[in-house]
């Protein structure tokens, strides 16, 4: 079996008692979630912008920059929740809120009113 100190990130496995595996493997299966989210925002973006789609140009650019910004931040989010997901179940502590859920919900929402926009505008 591996020490527990010698697992990084230590500051996560330094700390209380080992979980039941299942659970870790749910935290990891979230990351993966949000890495695969991550991947899903910078195509969209990406392929909106490329694609044009007759939708208006500022309002696409607009659109495509969130997405991508997006999917820049979604990894952050990921490994944060991670961490502090693991840490929790390690110190039987209640699970912490996803920070970055909310900001990421209103930027796709803002995504969606500009390519309305951009679409009765065109």
């Amino acid at each position: 079996m591996e020490k527990q100190d010698s697992r990084f990130p230590a500051r996560v496995y330094r700390h209380g008692s080992e979980p039941d595996a299942r659970f870790s493997l749910a935290n990891e299966r979230t990351f993966l979630a949000w890495l695969r989210t991550s991947l899903a925002l910078i195509a969209g973006g990406v392929a909106l912008e490329t694609l044009g789609l007759g939708i208006n140009p500022p309002h696409r650019l607009a659109a495509s920059l969130i997405l991508i910004v997006c999917g820049i931040l979604a990894p952050l989010q990921a490994w944060l929740g991670w961490v502090a997901t693991e840490r929790s179940l390690r110190l039987n502590k209640p699970l912490p809120h996803a920070l970055l859920a909310l900001p990421l919900a209103v930027a796709v929402l803002a995504v969606g009113v500009l390519l309305f926009i951009g679409v009765l505008t065109a």
